[in-house]
């Protein structure tokens, strides 16, 4: 049956899915050049919920979304969540709800469209060849997480093959611990199983975001950095989770 379902869905797949997501990109990705030098990057942004959304319902990806409540719209945070998916963009952007920077790889910004619209809206290209260059940019990244401003890791680097989690990389946690702001841990589940990494095996499923408490970085210092990592992983562990 789930081969069946599978060659059924590949002309849909080709025919309209990656058609939207071109076509979506595109008009998207050029509006954000214009009209941020017009209305601000944060306006202008809203325009990445718009082109999650529309990517996602036209999979079709069903996403639950669990812990909104938790989040102060006023408030900075240090997002960091797990890895599944080129899927969790669409995620995150579309259902967050509250205006982020990300933390990307400098090949990103070669892009066509995509590069430019990301650099305008203010997200954060890390050359990941180069230490001393990579923690320039993270220290000048800092002064962006003020007023509502979040800015977003994935603290694995790099999609789980797997569906395991990664070691993970210290910057986002030294930089909650720098700015004196909490660490948002968002858990995503099931965007692996609707496109797995590194292929094109995209297909319709069911996806949960579970966004839990902010973690008070307060108690916390370089010193021992691990045990905030510890608390972080646990909470991005998708078979960790529970319904409550």
């Amino acid at each position: 049956m789930k081969k069946l379902l599978w060659l059924l869905y590949q002309p849909y797949k080709f025919l309209v899915f990656l058609p939207v997501l071109l076509v979506s990109t595109t008009i998207v990705g050029t509006l954000v050049v214009v009209l941020t030098p017009l209305v601000g990057a944060r306006v202008a942004g809203t325009l990445g919920a718009v082109w999650a959304r529309i990517n996602s319902y036209v999979t079709p990806m069903v996403l639950t979304v669990q812990g909104r409540e938790h989040i102060d719209p006023h408030q900075s945070y240090v997002v960091v969540a797990n890895h599944q998916s080129q899927f969790d963009i669409f995620v995150l952007y579309g259902w967050l709800g509250i205006d982020i920077k990300w933390v990307m790889k400098m090949e990103l910004r070669k892009v066509p469209i995509i590069g430019i619209a990301c650099e305008r809206l203010g997200h954060i290209y890390i050359d990941r060849s180069n230490t001393e260059a990579a923690i320039r940019t993270i220290r000048n990244a800092r002064k962006i997480a003020t007023g509502g401003t979040s800015v977003i890791f994935f603290p694995e680097g790099t999609r789980s093959r797997s569906g395991k989690l990664l070691p993970f990389k210290k910057g986002a946690f030294k930089m909650a611990l720098d700015l004196g702001i909490p660490i948002l841990p968002v858990c995503i589940d099931g965007t692996r199983n609707i496109l797995p990494p590194s292929t094109l095996n995209l297909l319709p499923g069911r996806a949960h975001m579970r966004i839990h408490p902010p973690i008070d970085v307060s108690e916390y210092t370089a010193a021992n950095l691990k045990p905030l990592m510890e608390t972080a992983r646990r909470l991005l562990d998708p078979t960790q989770q529970t319904s409550g």
